[in-house]
């Protein structure tokens, strides 16, 4: 279920806008004020407490719990009356609100988040094992290889090295674990990890990770481009890492 098909979202910029400022963060991406992080998030975590069966709804309301807390560690939830337009969808976007405010309204039901993961093993990367990338499909996939810096796109070592970048990735995790980061990807915990081509501490791209039915080597499937590693990643948790930000 889509956020657009379960309810008419009115002003939707403008109370984005006043969410980021009940759960201050930075939202978008370089100098841009758009919030796109945030509505990717907002969207995503609908679509999840849906297919959970968290959205509590009731004969005049109904609400989600957004997973997301103000400084003073409040839950922010999701708050819907219905929608007047008869023919439309069901539920109107009414804004977002506190745990106080929703209790201050009467609302006593106060839904869970969605749970993204049920072994936390799954968001700490195995040292013990090593990395097999996907090279047919980063190389060859024409929009996967786009991602990829020019420079090295033309480099007939490109191959060396990316192997290089691996190498050196699994060392920054060995450093600090936190360094490669889950996400949340069409109902899987993946993990990314910085892979640095042009400049060793600057990372140029994240490589997707997971591991094999054997549990003993990782898959690099595809490369993402930070943004949307960060977009993927900011599903879970806002990530702790020096190298994945917005």
């Amino acid at each position: 279920m889509k956020l657009f098909q379960f309810a008419f979202c009115y002003d939707y910029d403008k109370k984005i806008n006043a969410l980021s400022c009940l759960c201050p963060e930075k939202w978008s991406f370089g100098s841009n004020s758009d919030n796109v992080i945030l509505k990717n998030y907002i969207e995503h975590t609908l679509e999840k407490v849906y297919e959970e069966n968290k959205i509590i709804e009731r004969e005049n309301y109904c609400l989600f719990n957004t997973g997301l807390y103000t400084n003073f560690y409040q839950e922010i939830y999701a708050y819907f009356v219905k929608n007047q337009n008869e023919g439309k969808q069901k539920w109107f976007l009414d804004g977002f609100y506190t745990s106080y405010q929703i209790s201050n309204m009467g609302v006593t039901e106060h839904p869970q988040r969605a749970n993204y993961f049920l072994n936390p093993g799954e968001l700490v990367f195995d040292t013990n094992c090593e990395i097999i990338p996907q090279y047919p499909h980063i190389f060859n996939d024409p929009e996967n290889f786009l991602r990829i810096p020019e420079n090295i796109r033309e480099s007939s070592n490109k191959i060396m090295l990316f192997d290089g970048a691996i190498k050196r990735a699994k060392q920054m995790i060995n450093a600090n674990y936190k360094t490669a980061v889950p996400q949340y990807y069409k109902g899987k915990i993946q993990l990314l990890i910085p892979i640095c081509l042009i400049n060793e501490n600057v990372p140029d791209l994240a490589l997707v990770v997971s591991k094999n039915e054997a549990g003993n080597q990782y898959l690099g499937h595809t490369c993402l481009t930070l943004d949307m590693a960060y977009n993927n990643a900011r599903l879970i948790a806002r990530p702790d890492s020096i190298w994945l930000k917005p």
